[in-house]
Order: C-alpha cells, then sequence, then structure tokens
C-alpha cells in the first residue's frame, strides 16, 4: 500500500481492491463483507437492499449522458445487480462556487428524467457548496434502497463451474466516448455513452430463471476484465471467455486500437454480466433480447473448476490469453 492516495485508487483495478480492504478491515461485519456493490439486509420487514455511489465523472456532460443521469442509473444497477426492486434513492450534491446556474438546472433536468423514466423517485437529498477551486462544478453521491424477493440470493460466491457467462450488450461504449469528449478528440463514429438503469432486465431474469441464476454484475470501472477477475477470485473458479463472442461496436473497437486502448478494461455503465446455469442459458440470453438494453446480448464463456482465480480468452486467432485485473488507471473520473 502506497503511503498516499493516487489516480490508481479510484481505477477498479488492483490499487481501489487493496485500498477497499484496507478501508473495510475495521468496519467488517457480514453484510460489508460480502464485498458486492449493494448489501442485503434481513429485516422484519422484508429483505432490503442498500447501495451507495459517488460520481465525479468529468466532463460532466457528455454523448449520450450526464453526470446525473450516470447517478440515478449507477445506484439503481448496483440495486438491480442483486435482484432488488429499486424503491427510492437519497441525492447529494456538492456544488463548486462559480458553477453556472444553467450548468446546474441541466444536470438537475437530467436526473428528473432519468427517475422519471426508471420509475424510481428522489427521496430525500442535501446540498453543499465549497470554494471555487475545491472541487469541479458538481460531484454527486446517490444512495438507494430496494426490497429483495425471498429465497433470491445473488452473489459472486454462488457462481460454480459450468455456468455460461452472458454480457448484456456492447462493452466500453462508456469509458471510451468520456475519453473522446474529455480531450475533444475528433472520431466520425457517433460514439455514446451506454449509461441506462438495468433494473426492468434484472427483474426479468430473477423472475423466469431463478434459482439457476447465480449471480449479476455490471462491469464499470475497470471494465469486463477486472469484473470477471473479480467474480472468480471470489467464487474460487476459473472463467474462460471467447473474444469472437463479446459484443463490441465496430466504431468502439475503432477507437480503441487508435489511441492504443484494450476494451476489454473500459468502463461500461448501462451493461451487466450474469452467471447462469447451462441449462438455463439459452433461455437467459432469449430474456435479454426481449429489451432494448438487452438486444445485443450475448453468451460470452463459461465457468470452469481450475486453476482457481483464472481468466483466459480465447483468441480471434486461435490462440489463449490470461486476462488480468486492470492495473494502472488509463482514464481517471469515467463515472
Amino acid at each position: 500500500m502506497t503511503k498516499s492516495i493516487n489516480l490508481d485508487h479510484g481505477s477498479g483495478g488492483l490499487a481501489s481492491g487493496e485500498l477497499i480492504t484496507s478501508l473495510m478491515k475495521p468496519l467488517s461485519n457480514p453484510a460489508l463483507d460480502d464485498m458486492e456493490d449493494c448489501a442485503v439486509i434481513d429485516t422484519e420487514a422484508g429483505r432490503l437492499a442498500f447501495s451507495t455511489d459517488s460520481y465525479v465523472v468529468e466532463p460532466i456532460f457528455f454523448p449520450g449522458g450526464s453526470i446525473g443521469k450516470l447517478a440515478v442509473h449507477g445506484t439503481i444497477n448496483d440495486l438491480a445487480m442483486r435482484g432488488a426492486r429499486p424503491l427510492g434513492l437519497s441525492l447529494g450534491l456538492i456544488l463548486e462556487e462559480g458553477l453556472a446556474m444553467a450548468e446546474l438546472r441541466r444536470v438537475n433536468l437530467d436526473i428528473a428524467e432519468a427517475c422519471a423514466l426508471a420509475g424510481v423517485p428522489i427521496l430525500t437529498g442535501d446540498t453543499k457548496v465549497v470554494p471555487r477551486g475545491k472541487a469541479d462544478k458538481i460531484f454527486i453521491n446517490t444512495a438507494g434502497i430496494g426490497v429483495v424477493a425471498a429465497g433470491l440470493n445473488l452473489g459472486a460466491r454462488n457462481v460454480r463451474p459450468g455456468d455460461r457467462v452472458l454480457l448484456s450488450g456492447s462493452m466500453a461504449d462508456h469509458g471510451i466516448t468520456i475519453m473522446l469528449a474529455r480531450h475533444n478528440l475528433p472520431f466520425s463514429g457517433n460514439l455514446q455513452s451506454d449509461t441506462q438503469a438495468l433494473h426492468r432486465l434484472t427483474a426479468a431474469l430473477a423472475q423466469d430463471i431463478s434459482p439457476e441464476l447465480h449471480a449479476m454484475r455490471d462491469p464499470t470501472r475497470g471494465g469486463v476484465a477486472t469484473t470477471l477477475c473479480e467474480i472468480a477470485a471470489s467464487a474460487g473458479v476459473a472463467v474462460s471467455i471467447t473474444e469472437s463472442a463479446i459484443p463490441i461496436h465496430p466504431q468502439v473497437r475503432v477507437a480503441c486500437d487508435l489511441l492504443g486502448l484494450d476494451p476489454l478494461y473500459l468502463a461500461n455503465e448501462g451493461k451487466l454480466l450474469a452467471f447462469v446455469e447451462e441449462k438455463e442459458a439459452d433461455n437467459a440470453l432469449k430474456i435479454m433480447h426481449q429489451f432494448p438494453e438487452g438486444r445485443e446480448a450475448a453468451i460470452i464463456g463459461e465457468v470452469r473448476e481450475s486453476p482457481a482465480g483464472r481468466v483466459e480468452m480465447r483468441t480471434t486467432a486461435g490462440g489463449r490469453r490470461l486476462v488480468t485485473a486492470l492495473s494502472g488507471e488509463p482514464l481517471p473520473r469515467i463515472c
């Protein structure tokens, strides 16, 4: 562990994992120790889901979305990955002195629109203002609560050998869009962020293929590669994926090639990975295809017994490539 925080600690990769593990030690409890993006708590009123996330993306407006839409979608999706039905969100705004009122109104309208389309309201909130130069326009924190059906138990530790790995759509759209927008790089591919809420898709999966649905995870920071590595390590299994089966838009591939980036490690903000028993994999794929947010879904791999914690990819060239978790920070502040 380094002596001070650096940008790598926010990448979602190895350094982030080490930081989170060290922070968790004095806070340890069963709900937190699961290391999921959302905690599920058994109460007298039923099973509650609770999650929180903070958003510092730059620029705050980008093709396909904004920091406001991202804040709503991100927390809804964290709840949805545990099979929760979102009930509502909190909204915390940290505003920098000098932020244009027009920009704040635009962010607020985006939040309202995203909540209305998702059917998940803002229930409470807070606003703070810091001096000029002490923030960067606007930072947002959202927390969310939801309910989980009795008997539904989704999590990385449930993944087992034989499971099929499904990806709900094209990867890397958000990460490459943010990079191009931030640096004003000219590109004619009409790239857009994939930010969207996934709770309707996850509800259909949980309803129709449970208990054969073992886990879901949205591959945000660190991308598909890092998410698969985390799940393989948590479940003590190996994961094998096929490069040719992974959906990726041609313009994303071209942009990544031009910039020397690997799309496996770039952030997604509207996609999910699902781990499903083999006998229900085709059914799960059909369910995904019924939703706009899953129309490009594909089965991209399978889970094997060993070597535990290993992720490998069968390449289009016919070889095998070891897939490791992200090390370093290719693009800070993507969410």
